[in-house]
This record gives C-alpha cells, sequence and structure tokens, in this order.
C-alpha cells in the first residue's frame, strides 16, 4: 500500500527556529548522526532523516513553545502516530521541544529521554492529547487508534528538550575547540542562513496528496537538505569563500600559473574534489578540522608567508589530500582570512 503525505504546511510557512535546531540535532547530536545524509523538509514531517541508501528513516515533529502542558504534548505527538501506523517503517521518532511544565518529567535535568521518564499523570493527560488529536485528522483510521497500539508507540517514542542556543547547533558541526570557531554572532548568522535555506524547501511544490511506493522516491521532489550542503555552508563561512567556485582564489595564481595549459582546469577541478572527499569522509571529522586549525594557526603567525611556506610548516596529517589540493585549501583559507 502507498504512503499518502498529508498534514504538510500546505501554507508553506518559513522554518522556525525550533526546525532548524531540530534538523542540526539530527545532523550532529545522536550517536547515530552519521548514518543521516538527507534531511527531508516538512514531506513526512517536519523533519525527517534519511540514509543514502534510502533505506533507513528518522521521525522528527518540533514544537518551539517553551512550556508545554502535557495534553499538548500529546497533540504535538499525532504526525508521529500517523508515520507509526503506516506501511513505512521508521528507525525512530522524536517529539523535539521547546520545554515542558514542571510536573511533566520524574527527573527535569534530564532532557533527553523516553516515556520511562514521564510522570504518570502526565502519561495520561499525553495519552488523552493524542486520542483527541487523532479524532480529529481525516489521515487517520480510527480503527487503528487503540490503547494498545498507543502504549506500543510511546515505548518507542524519543523526546528532546531543546536547551542550546543557535551558536551553540552550529558549533557543534566544527569538531574542534580552537580559535577558528568565530564568535556566537557569526556562528547565529550562519544558522540563520541554514534556516533560510530550509524554509526555501518548502516553497518549491505542494506534495500533500502524493502517494509514495518507495522510500527512494521521497528526494526526487527536492525537499531536502543534505549533510554535505549544510557542512559546505560552514566551511564557506568560516574562510569567506566559496568553496567550490572556479575563480582562482590570490593565492593560489602562481601555482596555478606554472601548470600546463590544457591542465589548470582539470587541476582546479581535482584540487576541489580533493577537498570535497576530505571534508565529507565521516571517519575523519576531527581530523578535518584539527587540519583546518592547523592552518589557520600557521597564517595566523606567518602572515607573510606563501602557500608553499605554510605547507612546509603543517603537521604530518594531511588525511585524503594531495599536495595540491591541499594548497589549494591553505590558499583559500589565508585569502578569506585576508578580507
Amino acid at each position: 500500500m502507498a504512503y499518502i503525505v498529508s498534514s504538510s504546511e500546505k501554507l508553506q510557512k518559513s522554518a522556525n527556529d525550533a526546525e532548524t535546531k531540530a534538523l542540526l540535532y539530527l545532523m550532529s547530536f545522536r550517536e547515530d548522526s552519521d548514518e543521516i545524509h538527507y534531511f527531508i523538509i516538512d514531506f513526512l514531517n517536519d523533519v525527517t532523516g534519511m540514509n543514502k541508501k534510502a533505506n533507513k528513516l528518522w521521525d522528527l515533529q518540533s514544537k518551539g513553545a517553551k512550556e508545554s502542558y502535557p495534553k499538548e504534548v500529546g497533540r504535538e505527538l499525532v504526525t508521529l502516530y500517523k508515520n507509526y501506523i503506516s506501511d513505512f517503517e521508521f528507525s525512530c521518532y522524536i517529539l523535539f521541544l521547546g520545554g515542558v511544565s514542571q510536573s511533566f518529567r520524574k527527573d527535569s535535568s534530564i532532557n533527553n529521554f523516553g516515556i520511562g521518564n514521564i510522570s504518570d499523570e502526565a502519561i495520561l493527560r499525553l495519552k488523552e492529547g493524542l486520542k483527541d488529536e487523532c479524532s480529529k485528522k481525516k489521515y487517520i483510521d480510527d480503527s487503528k487508534v487503540d490503547d494498545n497500539s498507543i502504549e506500543e508507540f510511546l515505548k518507542k517514542v524519543y523526546f528532546v528538550i531543546e536547551s542550546k542556543d543557535k551558536s551553540e547547533y552550529v558549533r557543534n558541526i566544527i569538531k574542534t575547540n580552537s580559535n577558528i570557531i568565530p564568535n556566537d554572532e557569526v556562528l547565529i548568522g550562519i544558522f540563520n542562513e541554514i534556516k533560510k535555506v530550509q524554509s526555501s524547501k518548502k516553497s518549491l511544490n505542494v506534495v500533500e496528496g502524493i502517494e509514495l511506493e518507495e522510500l527512494d522516491e521521497i528526494p526526487n521532489y527536492g525537499r531536502h537538505l543534505t549533510s554535505t550542503e549544510i557542512k559546505m555552508l560552514v566551511l564557506n563561512r568560516l574562510i569567506n569563500q566559496e568553496v567550490m567556485t572556479a575563480n582562482i582564489t590570490p593565492s593560489f595564481i602562481n601555482i596555478y600559473n606554472t601548470f600546463p595549459e590544457g591542465e589548470k582546469g582539470n587541476m582546479l577541478e581535482d584540487c576541489q574534489l580533493n577537498l570535497s572527499a576530505a571534508l565529507f569522509n565521516v571517519n575523519y571529522k576531527k581530523e578535518f578540522w584539527e587540519l583546518f586549525e592547523d592552518i589557520y594557526n600557521n597564517v595566523l603567525m606567518n602572515p607573510k608567508d606563501t602557500v608553499d611556506q605554510i605547507y612546509r610548516k603543517l603537521d604530518d596529517t594531511i588525511l585524503e589530500f594531495d599536495i595540491i589540493a591541499l594548497k589549494y585549501f591553505i590558499a583559500l583559507i589565508k585569502d578569506g582570512m585576508e578580507k
């Protein structure tokens, strides 16, 4: 049986801060974040994570209110429940909340939890809210709303209470604690840029009523961001450069000009592909940012050095870079720092 897309944002609302925080939570705050490649926007839910093979889904609904009462929380579970009873299989169901009432949790110091940390009274009210909301939704079959089904569903829901600033969500993408990380104002600017791109995906086309037979059909509609796009956006802003631009950054011109005519274009493309491979290798995230830091600090201390001179000062770890590609990366950072 096909999955019918329903309850998408028909009015194409802009993404709010909670939705962008939810996306970035999926991207870098979970143990399984490295598995997620696609972030599907307002299609199956507010945000849906999907792996590269399109055979695993992370279902996430977000609510920005800072003090939601149990019955309100129950109502917010309705789209997660809709997906739970669908023919598509989701690996987890996440409700991302701006805050909850004081009596909601057994231990209020825990911000990531399952049903076991919710008080008995709150669970009763939560179930009431979910049942009430299910009865209002035409896309939920009443025959699939019963106590047993709801009990089993709630055992699978993971609740996340949002407790971080916008800047921290971006800072966590950069796997280092050094002076290469810009101030909060810049990080918030990057956060807002991600939110803007996220919002733009909502207005690409109307997906309400679409029938899906298989998960691999979802990217066909273009309502997604990828981890690659987000990492590239962050890197571009850190070095004040468009990494994949066709322009030659000034500090790389001498190296570029020594290459044979007819080979220069291929060389530049190879440098960009090499940089991209290093940035997106999930096995070397920490090492990539350590290399970035090493280059940054060397340029900072030796601003008059050429790219070749900076290259010779670096530590031995160069990841997947070949020599020319690493010098291209150095030139990008060096020229970006001078802007």
